[in-house]
């Protein structure tokens, strides 16, 4: 492989812990049990990216999203300190996204103008339903009035505002999905996520399933998802991202479209390309072993290259993800190999009705979309 120019560059940040792990999360999240060194782990957060800099020397930054867990525990002058000592150390693009993600409870939600101060100018909120009982079937802290609160508060402040929505919830009715849709969409947010539960290894749900609503039905609501989303002005650009026009996550983009972050935090996965390869970078995962490492040795993280021979389909489980597609010059841009490594995998796949080529540009069909999985794999070891 060989890498003519190099593709944009992200900076993603974890926050590991919760008030509450949810019996749905597989995400590396804890349950934080005691008060915070907030100092002490915003300082390891830098360490860590110090150490990443002479990666990346030069190339800015687009976008920074720092996810969990729950970062909006954090105090705004956490976040502050933070964001100005990222700027100090690395350059940041004047436009740069930055996106902070946050829970309704209220006593954070009073929190939000210090967060905007502090230099966040997006927010993703984790509302999940405006139901009661479906937030309690699946472990929320907060209720339906916080929610409701937080989003109000949130769309006065934020120009750019995320709300995560979730169906196919224990015991939820087809007209309560559309219900907490509808209601998401009266306060205009500029970007709705909307996922389908599903049930996953290492979780509480996975040892004690849920009765979950009837595959067929989900087909149905999936089709009024979009047809309503569309109706309102939603642009459905990613398997289950929906937003306003010049609104869609400049940070997820990036990654679907094979682009490059830095990872730093427990368990942060990172993404960094050079002229003659690509590596992929994981961060220790439980934080105190992180934190521990950090202060002992300085070194936290494991790296891989990853091989010619698995591009393709590190490359294809991300730019497939996207509705509308992406030109074939992309492939090789970002991955530094011709089109002809993969032209009998493409034309299986078209034969297949599972993608489109036209003028060498590529797009999932809807057959594609719905087997997203199997399209995938077809680029393993290609």
């Amino acid at each position: 492989m060989s890498l003519q120019i190099l593709p944009p560059l992200s900076l993603y940040i974890h926050f590991p812990w919760c008030i509450k792990k949810c019996p749905y999360c597989d995400f590396n999240s804890h349950e934080l049990k005691s008060p915070l060194d907030e100092r002490k782990f915003i300082d390891a957060l830098l360490l860590d990216f110090q150490q990443q800099l002479p990666r990346i020397w030069g190339r800015p930054l687009r976008s920074i999203f720092i996810g969990g867990g729950t970062p909006s525990l954090l105090s705004a002058q956490s976040i502050s300190y933070l964001m100005s000592s990222i700027r100090s150390l690395a350059v940041v693009l004047p436009n740069c996204e930055v996106t902070l993600e946050a829970n309704p409870g209220t006593f954070e939600s009073v929190k939000f103008s210090g967060f905007r101060e502090a230099g966040i100018n997006r927010l993703s909120l984790g509302v999940q339903s405006l139901n009661d009982r479906c937030l309690k079937a699946i472990g929320r802290v907060h209720d339906r009035e916080q929610a409701v609160l937080a989003i109000s508060e949130a769309r006065m402040i934020f120009d750019n505002l995320n709300c995560d929505l979730m169906y196919g919830l224990p015991g939820q009715t087809h007209e309560e999905a559309m219900r907490d849709l509808q209601e998401v969409i009266s306060f205009n947010p500029t970007h709705i996520s909307f996922y389908q539960l599903t049930i996953e290894p290492n979780t509480l749900f996975y040892k004690f399933p849920p009765q979950l609503p009837d595959q067929d039905d989900i087909a149905l609501l999936e089709k009024q998802i979009y047809d309503l989303l569309a109706e309102r002005s939603y642009l459905h650009y990613e398997v289950s991202a929906y937003a306003k026009e010049q609104y869609q996550s400049k940070h997820n983009l990036n990654y679907w479209m094979f682009g490059d972050y830095v990872g730093i935090g427990p368990g942060a996965h990172g993404k960094i390309s050079f002229p003659d390869r690509i590596i992929r970078t994981a961060k220790i995962k439980h934080p105190n072993n992180y934190l521990a490492s950090i202060d002992s040795i300085g070194k936290v993280e494991e790296m891989t290259i990853i091989t010619d021979s698995h591009l393709p389909f590190e490359f294809m489980m991300n730019a497939l993800r996207l509705n509308q597609g992406f030109p074939l010059s992309l492939f090789e841009e970002r991955t530094g190999l011709s089109i002809n490594t993969i032209q009998s995998v493409l034309e299986l796949a078209e034969e297949s009705h599972l993608i489109t080529l036209r003028d060498r540009y590529l797009r999932p069909t809807q057959r594609g979309r719905l087997f997203l999985n199997d399209l995938i794999s077809l680029f393993l070891n290609e």
